[in-house]
């Protein structure tokens, strides 16, 4: 995992159970990097030093531009969290994407309410992408990141103003808020019918306290973990990734 931060990252003792299970030496190892680092560390993988990496804020965008080449949906969103390196070259997937999918639909998600997808990066061009839907609303707190990230997707989005909230809609938090126990605003959170929680921390956010509180149906951070983590294993390993045993190391 290449990022900054990266030391609150469970992806290790998740990715390691994993390759227990299936009887393959490997380690899964943490790398905190600048811009520069994250460049070495994809030619590390065009070399065959790294088999591959996961990548975490706020490289998803470099690494994204640095892959020789990467899925349709990646290059939609712009953004790569799964690096795969193949006989010499390097190639770049979201599973952000397809996890966010997944837990959607195991989680019982409304398909029929409005979305609210809080941020402008990589996690939230993931959310647009996967989605899909026609009654989509963004919000985040620079001016004009809302349209630039519709421009970046191809996604059609309604700006709202950050910290506004949007009734009976389910919201994607693709922010880092609440990994520091920040809630996210008051007005967001009165009128939703639903949550997914990109970020976690050891312990619940205030975010998914709350959502248990009022008895909307929510998607955790860990829950979000575990599905891209599955998919990342699959396309480093080409086995079938033991689910069960990464969700209860993620627990």
């Amino acid at each position: 995992m290449v990022g900054f931060p990266v030391g609150h990252s469970r992806s290790p003792v998740i990715h390691e159970a994993a390759l227990e299970a299936v009887g393959l030496r490997a380690t899964y190892d943490l790398l905190e990097v600048d811009e520069d680092g994250m460049r070495r560390v994809v030619s590390d993988i065009r070399s065959g030093d790294l088999d591959g990496v996961n990548v975490t804020m706020p490289y998803k965008g470099i690494a994204h531009d640095l892959c020789d080449r990467v899925s349709a949906a990646a290059s939609r969103a712009r953004s790569v969290n799964t690096i795969v390196g193949e006989d010499g070259q390097v190639r770049g997937y979201s599973t952000d994407i397809t996890g966010l999918k997944d837990v959607w639909a195991s989680h019982q998600l409304p398909n029929d309410r409005p979305v609210l997808v809080l941020g402008n990066g990589g996690a939230a061009a993931a959310a647009l992408i996967a989605l899909d839907r026609d009654e989509v609303y963004g919000s985040c707190r620079r001016d004009g990141g809302v349209s630039e990230l519709a421009e970046r997707t191809g996604c059609a989005v309604i700006p709202v103003p950050w910290g506004a909230g949007v009734t009976e809609a389910v919201v994607v938090n693709a922010t880092p808020l609440g990994m520091s126990e920040e809630p996210l605003p008051e007005k967001v959170t009165a009128v939703w019918s639903g949550l997914v929680d990109m970020p976690y921390r050891s312990g619940d956010t205030p975010a998914v306290t709350k959502a248990r509180d009022d008895s909307v149906p929510y998607v955790d951070g860990l829950d979000l973990l575990v599905a891209q983590a599955a998919e990342s294993f699959s396309l480093w390993t080409g086995l079938e990734a033991p689910v069960e045993v990464m969700r209860q190391a993620a627990r």
